[in-house]
């Protein structure tokens, strides 16, 4: 029984994965259906290919693997799903899809008539990676502005500097309403927020997954607490807002949050006058754009600036000297790596510029990058958790 099911293994994924793509692209178009093909192709080609391997675990092996399949089929009708849902569904599908990227290595080296010695390891990562995704701690840090300019961008220290009454903010970025952030667990959050007691709470972006473009109500409840921090709460847009801009722009309205969309603020805080400038998301001519946006709101004379800026890849279009702090999200913190032994490293500083987490500079720009509330894209984290942080602000002079 054992080997006819190893026999049917292959073609039962080479069926599913026609038969998903073919109904992914009847529901949401080409795009979806390429995507899905391309995912569910080096899925199957792993998950066969280590079959062979798993023994008496393959039953249970066979169900995670049809559960990828069904989780695709569903996301071809964008919707929020239920607790029950998700439990059985979403995230199972969620931590086998990301093991099977992890053990591609282990994969070739079965392809290749080798014996894939310890392929159990990228499932444990996984594993790890599944609950630093569900769960996160609070954090309090604190950033000095020094003043100092650097020639080149680059990670900074948070500095020793000190001021008796710094600005306190709480930013929320890349919530990804959707499999691993339910409405409630956003609406935990958020409560948090304001326990915090934030002179600004700043909202960057990424509100949204493929589930929820319609989920106003959902996504309004989950932010709901913020509404007590009337007039301190500041929002801009990410990549994929721009998916459903309606229902991001709504929702924010419903708790009383300032959507900046290439705008400005100013407002009185104990730490002092803050002006704060929400840049958007823009696909093409960012740099333009971005320096247009700075102009057009010039500083404020004594007032502490603060750029909100979805994509930390664009700080470096930010004009010298236009952002006393910019805080960016969009990168998840990288998302793998090894952040949460406390080694800085994550897939994004291996192979990209782009600033990951934590603490930058460049010029005389200081830029903040969070690691995100949720995730979206690839299925789990994995040794970079998400964040949760009050950031206390130290102007120097």
């Amino acid at each position: 029984m054992h080997a006819r099911t190893l026999d049917v293994f292959p073609w039962l994924s080479l069926v599913a994965t026609a038969l998903t793509v073919i109904i992914a692209g009847a529901a949401r178009g080409r795009f979806y259906a390429v995507f899905v093909g391309f995912l569910l192709t080096i899925h199957s080609l792993v998950a066969t290919t280590l079959a062979r391997h798993v023994g008496a675990l393959l039953p249970a092996y066979g169900v995670l693997h049809a559960l990828v399949f069904i989780n695709f089929l569903m996301l071809a009708r964008p919707a929020l799903r239920p607790a029950w849902y998700r439990a059985t569904v979403s995230v199972p599908a969620s931590y086998f899809a990301a093991s099977t990227f992890l053990a591609i290595p282990w994969a070739i080296a079965a392809g290749l008539g080798l014996t894939p010695h310890a392929f159990g390891i990228p499932f444990g990562l996984a594993a790890m990676g599944l609950v630093q995704s569900l769960r996160h701690r609070f954090e309090e840090r604190d950033v000095a502005l020094d003043g100092t300019s650097t020639d080149r961008l680059a990670r900074h220290p948070h500095g020793e500097t000190r001021v008796a009454r710094p600005l306190r903010v709480v930013q929320l970025t890349d919530p990804h309403l959707g499999p691993f952030m339910s409405e409630a667990r956003l609406r935990r959050i958020a409560e948090r927020a304001v326990k915090a007691d934030p002179d600004i709470v700043l909202l960057t972006g990424d509100f949204l997954t493929m589930e929820s473009h319609g989920a106003r109500v959902a996504l309004a409840r989950g932010l709901a607490p913020l509404a007590a921090l009337k007039g301190r709460v500041f929002a801009c847009r990410g990549n994929h807002d721009h998916e459903a801009p309606d229902t991001v722009a709504d929702a924010l309205a419903d708790i009383g949050a300032t959507l900046l969309i290439d705008d400005a603020r100013t407002l009185e805080t104990e730490a002092g006058p803050v002006q704060i400038v929400g840049i958007d998301f823009h696909f093409r001519e960012r740099a333009r754009k971005t320096i247009a946006a700075c102009e057009k709101h010039p500083r404020i004379e004594g007032a502490l600036r603060i750029v909100m800026l979805h994509d930390p890849g664009a700080f470096v279009h930010v004009p010298d000297g236009e952002a006393d702090l910019v805080f960016s999200g969009h990168t998840h913190g990288g998302q793998l790596g090894l952040v949460g032994i406390g080694l800085p490293y994550t897939v994004v500083s291996a192979f990209s510029k782009v600033p990951d987490h934590g603490l930058w500079a460049l010029g005389r720009n200081r830029l903040y990058v969070h690691r995100g509330t949720g995730h979206y894209g690839f299925p789990l984290r994995i040794g970079v958790p998400g964040e949760e942080s009050l950031v206390r602000v130290h102007r120097h002079g």
